[in-house]
C-alpha cells in the first residue's frame, strides 16, 4: 500500500493529485524550483523539496534530482502528472530502480508509445518524406511531448526547412528531444479521443470518448465528454482501435488514445502514456476518480470487469493568462482574486494574490460542469464563467464564454479550425458602456468618507479610464441628493466602494466592483484608471515594436542589422515565453532605425525591442 506520494510535477495537475491523495490518507511531498517556492502546491502538500542548481524551465525535467528528493522525504510512490516527465520511460525506470512504486504505465509500454514515430509505426503508419507540392499542406509534429509545442502547419514548400528548424527548437528545449516528423494535414477534421485504463490482470476499460476540437495552437481550449454526434459504427471503431493499441504494448494505467476524425473515419494520431490534462470531464460522466484508481492499479489492485456506465454530459474549459486577440501573447502578473460560482468543478494551481510567472504553461484553471444533457452542461459552464471574478493579468474568459455560445459549437458542429474561422468575432471588444461610470462612482465612494459634496457650485468630478484599449472619459457632480452622473437617462440607484446599481432606460443593473492600485474591474470588464490629463512623454515613436509579453529574446533574423530595409510582416525575432515561442514581425514597409534586443536578453512588457521607420509610401 502506497503511504506517502511524491508528485513529479507542479501547479493544477500537482494540487489536483494531492486532493485525492487527501481522501485516501496518502501523505504528500511537492518538488519546486525556486520560481515555485511559494507556489501553491508547494504550500499544499505535506512536504516539498527543493530542486536546486537548475534554471526554473529545466527543474521538472530533472529525473535524477526528484527521484533523489522522493528518497530524501520518504516517499514510497512517484505520480508523474502530465507534461514534464510523465512520458519518459527512463525516468520511470530511474522511480523503479530506487525502489519506489511508479504511479504510470510500465517503462516499456511508455518508449513504445511516447515517441509519436514509434507509435505510428506500430499502428501501421508511416511518416510523409520527400514532401512535394502535391502533400500540402503538411503537419510539423514533435516526436516527443505535447501540448502543442514542436508543431507547424506548413502550406508553401518554401517554409518547410524553416518550419522545420523552428519545431526541432521549440521541441528540444520543452522535452529535451528535438526529434520531429511529417503527416498529412487534414484539415476540418475532429479531435477525438478515448480514454482507457488497464490493471496488471488484464481488464482494460474504454471509457468512453472525448472530443477536443476546440483548439489554439494545436493546443487544447474546450473538450466535453461524450464527443457528441459521432455515429455508432465510428465510435465503436475508436473504442476498438484504442483496446488495440493499449494490447499492444501491454498498457497499465491510465491512457489515452487520440484520433482526427474526418469523413466518417478515424485517424490514428498517438497514445498519450499519461493522464489527460481533459480527465475531469471523463470522472463527471463515469462517476470516477481516474487518479484514485490509478494509484489503486499501481497498489495491484484489479478493475471490476466492466466499467461503471456513463450519466450525462459534461464539458471542460481551460482558463488561461493569454490575450487571444493578440496572438495568444500569454500575460503575467498577480492573480488577485479566482472565484467561479455555481455548481461547477474547478481546478486550479492557483489562490488569490499569486503571481503567474514567465516560465511555465499560462494555464490558470480549468472549469467543469456536468449535467443530464450536452445543451445543460455547455449553458452551465458559459454563465460560470461569465459570472466568474477573475481579476488579474488578461485571460481568454471571455472567448470561451462565446465560443460555448457561438452557434457552431451549440449544434456539435465543430472542427479543429474553429478559431482559424471565428477568431476575429470571437475577440471583438464588447464593452459595457456603463462599466467606467461604475468604476468612478465606486472610486468616488472608495476614496472619500463625506462623499464630496459642496454647498457652492463646482466643476464636474472627471475620471479616465482604459477599456478593450478605447478610452472612455466620466463626468460627475457630487450634490445634496448624492452623486449625479453627467449622462443621458442613467440614474444612480445605489454607490459604495464595491457595488453600484444603475438604471438606465428602465432596466436595473447591478455593478460588482474592485480596485487593485489602477487596475478596476466592474463584474467582467477590466478596466485601467488613467490620469486626468495624458502624460506625452509616454508616447512611443510610431513604427516602435515592444514586447507583448515578459520572456527571453531567442532568435534574431538572420543579418538583421540597423539601417537595413524590412517588409511589412517579416519576422524580425523571437520571444520565447511560457515554453512557447512568439514572433515579432515587422509593422511596415521601411527601415530598422533601432535594434535593442539580442539573444538572450531577457525582456518585460513593454520593453522597447526595435524601432521600423516606415517609407513614404507606407505613411
Amino acid at each position: 500500500m502506497i503511504s506517502t506520494l511524491l508528485v513529479a510535477n507542479r501547479g493544477e495537475i500537482a494540487c489536483r493529485i494531492f486532493r485525492t491523495c487527501a481522501a485516501l490518507g496518502i501523505r504528500t511531498v511537492a518538488v519546486h524550483s525556486d520560481a515555485d517556492d511559494t507556489a501553491l502546491h508547494t504550500r499544499t502538500a505535506d512536504a516539498a523539496v527543493r530542486l536546486p542548481g537548475v534554471t526554473p524551465a529545466e527543474t521538472y525535467l530533472r529525473g535524477d534530482l526528484i527521484v533523489k528528493a522522493a528518497v530524501a522525504a520518504g516517499a514510497d510512490a512517484v505520480h508523474p502528472g502530465y507534461g514534464f516527465l510523465a512520458e519518459n520511460a527512463d525516468f520511470a525506470r530511474a522511480v523503479l530502480d530506487a525502489g519506489l512504486t511508479w504511479v504510470g504505465p510500465p517503462p516499456e509500454a511508455i518508449e513504445a508509445m511516447a515517441s509519436k514515430t514509434r507509435a505510428r509505426d506500430l499502428m501501421g503508419i508511416r511518416p510523409l518524406e520527400d514532401v512535394t507540392e502535391a502533400d500540402l499542406p503538411v503537419l510539423v509534429k514533435a516526436s516527443a511531448g505535447g501540448g502543442g509545442r514542436g508543431m507547424r502547419v506548413v502550406r508553401r514548400l518554401e517554409d518547410l526547412e524553416g518550419e522545420l528548424a523552428a519545431a526541432r527548437a521549440e521541441a528540444a528545449r520543452a522535452f529535451g528531444d528535438g526529434e520531429v516528423f511529417l503527416e498529412p494535414y487534414i484539415e476540418g477534421g475532429r479531435h477525438v479521443e478515448v480514454q482507457i485504463l488497464a490493471d496488471t490482470h488484464g481488464t482494460v476499460w474504454t471509457l468512453g470518448t472525448r472530443d477536443c476540437s476546440l483548439q489554439r495552437r494545436h493546443q487544447k481550449v474546450v473538450e466535453e465528454a461524450p464527443a457528441p454526434k459521432l455515429p455508432a459504427a465510428l465510435e465503436r471503431d475508436l473504442r476498438e482501435l484504442a483496446l488495440r493499441a493499449a494490447r499492444a504494448v501491454d498498457y497499465v494505467g491510465a491512457g489515452t488514445v487520440e484520433f482526427l476524425v474526418a469523413d466518417g473515419r478515424a485517424h490514428f494520431l498517438e497514445m498519450n502514456t499519461r493522464l489527460q490534462v481533459e480527465h475531469p470531464v471523463t470522472e463527471a460522466v463515469f462517476g470516477i476518480d481516474l487518479v484514485a484508481l490509478q494509484i489503486r492499479v499501481a497498489e495491484g489492485h484489479a478493475l471490476d470487469p466492466d466499467p461503471p456506465r456513463a450519466q450525462g454530459h459534461a464539458v471542460e474549459a481551460r482558463l488561461y493568462a493569454e490575450d487571444p486577440a493578440r496572438d495568444w501573447a500569454p500575460q503575467t502578473g498577480t492573480l488577485h482574486r479566482l472565484a467561479v460560482p455555481g455548481n461547477v468543478r474547478l481546478d486550479t494551481g492557483f489562490a488569490d494574490g499569486d503571481t503567474i510567472g514567465v516560465h511555465y504553461d499560462p494555464l490558470l484553471a480549468k472549469v467543469v460542469a456536468h449535467a443530464p444533457t450536452r445543451a445543460e452542461a455547455v449553458r452551465k459552464l458559459a454563465d460560470a464563467l461569465e459570472r466568474a471574478a477573475v481579476h488579474g493579468p488578461v485571460t481568454n474568459r471571455d472567448l470561451l464564454v462565446r465560443s460555448l455560445r457561438h452557434p457552431e459549437f451549440a449544434h456539435g458542429r465543430m472542427d479543429t479550425g474553429f478559431y482559424d474561422r471565428h477568431l476575429a468575432g470571437l475577440t471583438e471588444p464588447a464593452p459595457d458602456p456603463h462599466a467606467p461610470l461604475a468604476a468612478a462612482l465606486a472610486d468616488a465612494h472608495g476614496r472619500s468618507r463625506f462623499g464630496g459634496w459642496r454647498n457652492l457650485p463646482s466643476q464636474p468630478q472627471i475620471k479616465r479610464y482604459l477599456m478593450d484599449g478605447q478610452e472612455y472619459e466620466v463626468r460627475y457632480r457630487h450634490t445634496r441628493t448624492g452623486l449625479v452622473p453627467e449622462a443621458d437617462g442613467v440614474r444612480v440607484v445605489h454607490a459604495d466602494a464595491h457595488r453600484v446599481v444603475l438604471e438606465a432606460d428602465g432596466v436595473r443593473r447591478t455593478y460588482e466592483v474592485a480596485r487593485y492600485g489602477d487596475q478596476v474591474y466592474v463584474g467582467g470588464c477590466a478596466l485601467t484608471a488613467l490620469p486626468r490629463f495624458p502624460d506625452p512623454a509616454a508616447q512611443h515613436a510610431p513604427g516602435s515594436l515592444l514586447a507583448p509579453m515578459p520572456g527571453t529574446v531567442v532568435r534574431v533574423a538572420d543579418g538583421l542589422a540597423v539601417g537595413a530595409t524590412v517588409r511589412a510582416g517579416q519576422p524580425l525575432l523571437w520571444l520565447e515565453a511560457m515554453k512557447m515561442e512568439h514572433t515579432i514581425s515587422a509593422p511596415v514597409t521601411g527601415t530598422l532605425s533601432a535594434l535593442h534586443a539580442a539573444p538572450g536578453h531577457q525582456v518585460e512588457v513593454g520593453a522597447l525591442l526595435a524601432v521600423v521607420e516606415a517609407h513614404r509610401e507606407d505613411q
